[in-house]
C-alpha cells in the first residue's frame, strides 16, 4: 500500500503562484511509481493535470495547464511537486496526487490508470 498526502493548497490571486507537494509513504518503492496530479472542481469530473515518469525526465501536461504548471519529483525524499504559475480563477479546484504502478508511461489521463490517491488539497484562485 502507498499513502499519499498533499499539502500547499490555499488562496491565491489571479496571475499569482502556488506550489503543491505530495509526500508518499508505504511499502512500494516511490521510484517505481508514475506520479500525477488531477483536479476536480464542484460539479465537474476529475481532470488530468500533469504526470511525471519514474526517473523524472519525462513529463506530460493537460492542455489547460501547459506552459503554466510544472511537475517535478524527488525520489530521495519520496515527494512530487506541482509548481503553478500564472494562476487563473478557472484553476480553482481540489487537487489530488495520484500514483500508478503500471510499467508503461501512457493512458495517464485516465483515472482508472491509478492505484493510489491522496485526500486532496483545495486551491482557490480569486480574480
Amino acid at each position: 500500500q502507498v499513502q499519499l498526502v498533499e499539502s500547499g493548497g490555499g488562496l491565491a490571486q489571479a496571475r499569482g503562484s502556488l506550489r503543491l507537494s505530495c509526500a508518499a509513504s508505504g511499502r512500494i518503492g516511490f521510484s517505481t511509481l508514475i506520479m500525477s496530479w488531477f483536479r476536480q472542481a464542484p460539479g465537474n469530473e476529475r481532470e488530468f493535470v500533469a504526470s511525471i515518469n519514474w526517473s523524472g525526465d519525462i513529463t506530460y501536461y493537460g492542455d489547460s495547464v501547459k506552459g503554466r504548471f510544472t511537475i517535478s519529483r524527488d525520489n530521495a525524499k519520496n515527494t512530487v511537486a506541482l509548481q503553478m504559475n500564472s494562476l487563473k480563477p478557472e484553476d480553482t479546484a481540489v487537487y489530488y496526487c495520484a500514483a500508478s504502478e503500471q510499467n508503461f508511461f501512457s493512458h495517464l489521463a485516465r483515472v482508472t490508470s491509478y492505484d493510489y490517491w491522496g485526500q486532496g488539497t483545495q486551491v482557490t484562485v480569486s480574480s
